[in-house]
Parts: C-alpha cells; sequence; structure tokens
C-alpha cells in the first residue's frame, strides 16, 4: 500500500498540538471571540425579531426559537470550517508551523488529529455562546434537554472540522476556499432548515437535503431547544461522524502527499 494511503495512527501526541493552538489563541481570545460570535447572533437577534414579528409559529415555535436552534449548528460549522481551513492554512502553508512542529517526534497523523480536535474545541466556543444567548432570552422548551445541545455541537466540529481539512489539504492558496464556501457550505445554509423549515422546499432539493450534514446537525439541534427527544439520533449521529471521519481519513492521506513527498 502506498505510504501516504495508510491508516491513522492514532496517539495521545496529538495534546501538544491543542495545546499549541490553545496557547497562541489565548493572547488573541477576546477579539477572536467577538469576532466568531458577532455574526450568528446579530442573524439571529435581527432576523429573530425583526422577521419573526411578522411570522406566525414555524415549526410549532416562535420563528426565534427556530432560528436559534439552526443558528447553533449554523455558527458550530462555521466555526470548525474557519478554524481548520484559514487557521490551518496559515499553519501548514504560510508560517511552516507544521514543520517546525514534527522536527519534534511528532507525526503528521498527530499533527491532523490535534487541528482536528483543536476545531471541535473552537466549535464548542461558539456553540456554547449561543447557547448562552438561547438560555439567557428564553428560548427553550426545557432547560436539561437543552444541555444535550453541548454533545451536538463538539459533534458538528467534528464533522465539519474533517470536511474542511480536506480541502485544506488540497487548496494551493486562501482563494480556494472561496469555492468551497459558494459551492459547498453556503448551499447548505440555505437548503438545510436554517432559516426555514425543509419542508417548504422542492421534493428534488428535500431529497438533496436529506443527505447534507448540516441537515442531520439541524434534526438533532432544534427539537432539543424546543424540549423534545429528537428523532433518528442514531441515523444523524452516524451520519456526522461518517462525514468527519472520511473527511479527516482522506484529508490525512492528501496531507501526506503534499508534505511527505
Amino acid at each position: 500500500m502506498t505510504s501516504h494511503l495508510r491508516l491513522p495512527r492514532l496517539s495521545w501526541r496529538f495534546i501538544p498540538v491543542w495545546q499549541r493552538n490553545y496557547l497562541v489563541w489565548r493572547k488573541l481570545a477576546i477579539p477572536s471571540i467577538l469576532g466568531n460570535l458577532a455574526d450568528p447572533m446579530l442573524y439571529m437577534l435581527g432576523l429573530g425579531y425583526g422577521l419573526g414579528r411578522l411570522l406566525p409559529d414555524v415549526g410549532g415555535m416562535p420563528y426565534l426559537t427556530f432560528l436559534a436552534a439552526g443558528t447553533v449548528a449554523y455558527s458550530t460549522m462555521n466555526a470548525a470550517t474557519f478554524e481548520v481551513l484559514y487557521s490551518g492554512f496559515s499553519r501548514m502553508h504560510v508560517q511552516r508551523t507544521w514543520d517546525a512542529i514534527m522536527n519534534a517526534p511528532l507525526t503528521l497523523d498527530d499533527v491532523m488529529l490535534g487541528e482536528l480536535s483543536w476545531a471541535v474545541a473552537k466549535s464548542l466556543l461558539s456553540g456554547l455562546a449561543i447557547l448562552a444567548v438561547i438560555w439567557g432570552l428564553g428560548l427553550y422548551g426545557h432547560f436539561w434537554m437543552t444541555l444535550w445541545i453541548i454533545p451536538v455541537v463538539a459533534l458538528v466540529g467534528f464533522c465539519f472540522g474533517g470536511m474542511g481539512l480536506v480541502m485544506n489539504a488540497v487548496s494551493p492558496s486562501y482563494d480556494f476556499f472561496l469555492y468551497y464556501f459558494t459551492l459547498v457550505i453556503t448551499p447548505m445554509v440555505l437548503l438545510c432548515g436554517v432559516f426555514f423549515p425543509v419542508s417548504q422546499l422542492p421534493p428534488a432539493l428535500q431529497a438533496v437535503s436529506a443527505w447534507l450534514p448540516l441537515t442531520h446537525a439541524i434534526d438533532l439541534a432544534r427539537p432539543l431547544v424546543a424540549g423534545n427527544r429528537p428523532d433518528d439520533i442514531v441515523l444523524h449521529t452516524l451520519a456526522l461522524l461518517g462525514y468527519g471521519t472520511v473527511g479527516y481519513v482522506v484529508a490525512l492521506a492528501l496531507t501526506r502527499r503534499r508534505l511527505l513527498k
């Protein structure tokens, strides 16, 4: 088997990579938090209060609550995606941080797993901030059910972190990421039920939406915000794990081919 196609060799040595990213992030924590959270919160509060006052209940709940549930998944997706694309690409290609790390007794497998786990951590931070707004505004049906959203946002971060690492592995420059956002991320935001129910789409687009990972994330998060148990929990969980795992394995193979020639 070609060396770059072998399976990942997982070890706890990814933790120093995670710690390194955390220490760098901590120096710029406040502007980073504000930058990551301002956009989804403005969307949620602006559209929720502005448009929501013109609409009846959507999906059996006030529109602001409906939008808040979608925003949790949407914000988490964006946090993981931006981290592994722009920050990850800077560390891999521009700053050559990965090359420096691999001079220590760490492998590329450790570095990639550290990057993925760091993306999950950033997603958790983003999801928790939106969740805090949901709690503060009382946009939930049952408080204890909303705590299950925390593992959901970690799972969403893993899914989109793994997918984003694939793009990171093949990108020649920052500009290349625009294709990913235009052709993958933006269609998912519009088709997966962030702003309106998927049932409003034509049947063909509903069929497409059912295969997209953001749909699975929202189908888990929205019932939990409303205080209900989601349907098909195993299906949605396996779908998100599958996208993230396949993405990570493919990204690792592509990155080995790129960096370990």
